[in-house]
């Protein structure tokens, strides 16, 4: 089963990080936020990628090109006939990503319809966007997704709090306070879809539509969407704040999306 991933957004709200990189490649840690969410999907078993390049897409193409010297330790030897021996393995090296170009300009729907060709076969398979990560089970939303029958299964997050949120008693005593609390009410498309290949024929002549638009609300309009309820952690990185916020959590080893060992 393929996991496609729309990585060729410009991040305009980004300006700080993506004026020479696309957003994808925004690092949390030491490794960019694309990687992390295709960690958080082989911690599910999906290790088949489909990457929708656009903007800077090089960028994306180099990391994983120069993947294994990036990774090891190498020993090179100089020379006319030059050779290298890497000494460490990692834990990626059974995945197979396919690098994409859809278009600098190419809105979501015109990305997702040109890479049709590389899902194959595959009756189904997995959708998200490059700039969010969250502890959703994976698994249990393709089971739901296969158990409704539907066309597009969308993961539902609660928002998160953009400012902080305080517990305050009747005497003025704060009892709790969170720096960024999850909203308990509401629920948006936190991305982490399944879809039917049957999806395509919606996405035909859509170069310059958002998939959010016009083809999900004509699935909605014909009962062909269905949402997976997610209450744990969700968060986009759409601001140097949640830049910050996620990089915080990362390096105090308190980041609730990371799944694998």
């Amino acid at each position: 089963m393929k996991v496609v991933i729309l990585c060729g957004g410009k991040g305009t709200r980004l300006r700080e990080e993506t004026e020479y990189r696309p957003k994808p490649m925004v690092p949390i840690g030491n490794r960019p936020i694309l990687w992390h969410i295709m960690k958080i999907y082989a911690s599910h078993g999906f290790k088949e990628f489909v990457l929708c390049l656009g903007y800077k897409g090089e960028v994306i193409k180099d990391f994983f090109r120069n993947y294994l010297w990036m990774t090891s330790d190498v020993t090179m030897k100089l020379g006319r006939r030059a050779d290298a021996k890497f000494h460490t393995h990692h834990d990626e090296e059974d995945w197979t990503v396919t690098l994409a170009d859809t278009g600098e300009e190419t809105m979501t729907a015109g990305r997702i319809h040109k890479i049709k060709q590389y899902i194959g076969d595959d009756k189904e398979f997995c959708l998200t966007y490059g700039d969010g990560v969250g502890n959703v089970d994976i698994t249990k939303s393709i089971e739901f997704h296969r158990k409704h029958g539907k066309t597009l299964t969308v993961t539902a997050v609660h928002p998160p709090g953009r400012f902080g949120e305080m517990d305050v008693n009747s005497a003025g005593l704060v009892e709790q306070f969170n720096e960024k609390p999850q909203v308990t009410e509401g629920r948006i498309n936190g991305g982490f879809f399944v879809a039917n290949r049957d999806i395509f024929t919606h996405l035909e002549n859509c170069e310059t539509v958002m998939f959010e638009q016009q083809p999900v609300r004509t699935l909605t309009r014909k009962g062909q969407v269905m949402a997976f309820n997610h209450d744990g952690f969700w968060q986009p990185m759409d601001t140097f704040s949640e830049y910050n916020l996620l990089n915080k959590l990362w390096a105090e080893g308190k980041a609730p999306w990371k799944s694998w060992k």
